[in-house]
């Protein structure tokens, strides 16, 4: 097929709310990913709270962002995806705005008489309210404005464009923190957002076709999580991915630190997270297409063991590499930079390994006809993950370096966390699934 023919193709089989929806995705997680890279280092260090209170906050936010699509997703069927758009866009873009203000000195004397920790913890969940419309709206769009035979290379696109934004999007919070100030990292967040509701108002349309199957009210969505709970071998199995995904948020919360702290203050700590998100966009095909015959136990498996050995490499070589410098294209960087961005080239790689099958995984677990209830909760070990993972960083990062000064056993312990999510997976696949 010729070029013209392609875009012939992707005009015709995809209406144009999917374009739309998903270039309001790409900027969305622009927004998300560029601030999500330098909280808990906003929180610490220039709103001078403790390495526990900042874990807190984040955890907060990011599982509330995470677990309350859920019930999001409900409204926005039954109010449509317009409104659904409109709403999440404005709020995040003034709860972002908020967020950077409390370090800005502008607003200094605005929040002089508020106790800042509980006036964040509001803005932090009214801000994730919001957020929490965007993925059902995304993912809705992409499911009524594609066709049955191209629905696949659209939610392809949509995982592409999830992690272009996860890419650029730290990027451009290291531009901004190093030449204005960390703060305004929200501010660029805030307008991308504020873009974004304009955009809704004047681009997006409602996706013409008609959805066959409503997604339930919120009275049966509470029932669904009920009976999904009551589910044995579906809980163990979101469980054990629980603790997997406490191992990738840590890359939120403890590397930021660490790498401030113990490698260099002055080190483009966004850029180094977002070599996560490079590398799936770069392996993503070639890995998927490696792993294509290996068994979806096999492939989680690989998958859990790739992100246990990352903690361990930086247990066993971060210590001693500290104060140690190497020569760059003539330019000299801490050692540890390019240790840390290994360790999480291989969490990626092991990464897009299992996350494919996971979603297989889930739909063998689901009893017959509850297929699409059980995907509907496939995220909840991310929202437990990122509910309990940003304070239990926290507290283990603050135990270590500022109590017992040992920070190499953060690693190690993590490590740990990574090697008994793999033992219990080994053990899930063996006896329980059986």
């Amino acid at each position: 097929m010729n070029l013209s023919g392609t875009f012939q193709k992707l005009k015709t089989d995809f209406h144009s709310s999917f374009w739309v929806a998903n270039f309001m995705e790409l900027f969305e997680r622009l927004a998300y990913y560029g601030q999500a890279t330098i909280l808990s280092i906003f929180l610490r260090d220039h709103l001078k709270f403790t390495e526990v209170q900042a874990g807190q906050l984040s955890s907060i936010f990011g599982g509330l962002i995470y677990l309350l699509p859920i019930f999001a997703g409900a409204l926005a069927d039954k109010f449509g995806f317009k409104k659904a758009f409109s709403f999440a866009f404005f709020v995040l873009a003034v709860g972002y705005f908020f967020i950077g203000s409390t370090g800005m000195k502008l607003f200094s004397g605005l929040y002089s008489n508020f106790n800042i920790y509980w006036l964040l913890t509001i803005i932090l969940i009214l801000t994730a309210i919001g957020g929490s419309f965007i993925k059902p709206s995304v993912l809705g769009t992409i499911a009524l404005s594609s066709t049955n035979e191209s629905k696949s290379f659209g939610y392809a696109i949509y995982y592409w464009l999830v992690n272009t934004g996860a890419a650029i999007g730290p990027l451009l919070a290291f531009l901004v923190r190093d030449s204005i100030g960390i703060e305004f990292v929200y501010l660029i967040s805030s307008i991308s957002c504020a873009l974004m509701f304009i955009s809704t108002l004047i681009f997006y349309k409602e996706p013409p076709a008609k959805i066959n199957e409503k997604r339930e009210d919120i009275k049966t969505v509470i029932k669904n999580l009920f009976l999904v709970i009551r589910n044995f071998r579906f809980m163990a199995f979101l469980l054990i991915f629980a603790l997997y995904w406490i191992l990738f948020w840590q890359f939120f919360i403890i590397i930021p630190f660490y790498i401030s702290d113990y490698i260099s203050p002055n080190a483009p700590i966004e850029i180094i997270i977002s070599t996560g998100a490079w590398t799936i966009i770069l392996f993503q095909i070639p890995i998927n297409r490696l792993t294509k015959n290996i068994s979806t136990q096999k492939a989680i498996l690989i998958g859990f063991i790739l992100a246990a050995f990352a903690w361990l490499v930086w247990f066993i070589v971060l210590p001693l590499t500290q104060n140690t410098n190497i020569n760059l294209f003539g330019n000299k960087i801490a050692l540890g930079i390019p240790l840390i961005m290994l360790g999480i080239f291989l969490f990626s790689i092991g990464e897009q390994t299992q996350a494919p099958r996971f979603y297989e995984y889930v739909a063998d677990l689901a009893p017959k006809g509850q297929a699409a209830l059980f995907q509907g909760f496939s995220f909840l070990p991310i929202a437990i993950a990122w509910g309990i993972g940003g304070t239990f960083g926290g507290w283990l990062y603050h135990t270590f370096t500022k109590e017992l000064h040992k920070p190499e056993f953060i690693f190690l312990i993590i490590f740990v966390i990574g090697v008994i999510s793999t033992l219990l997976m080994w053990v899930y696949n063996k006896f329980i699934i059986k």
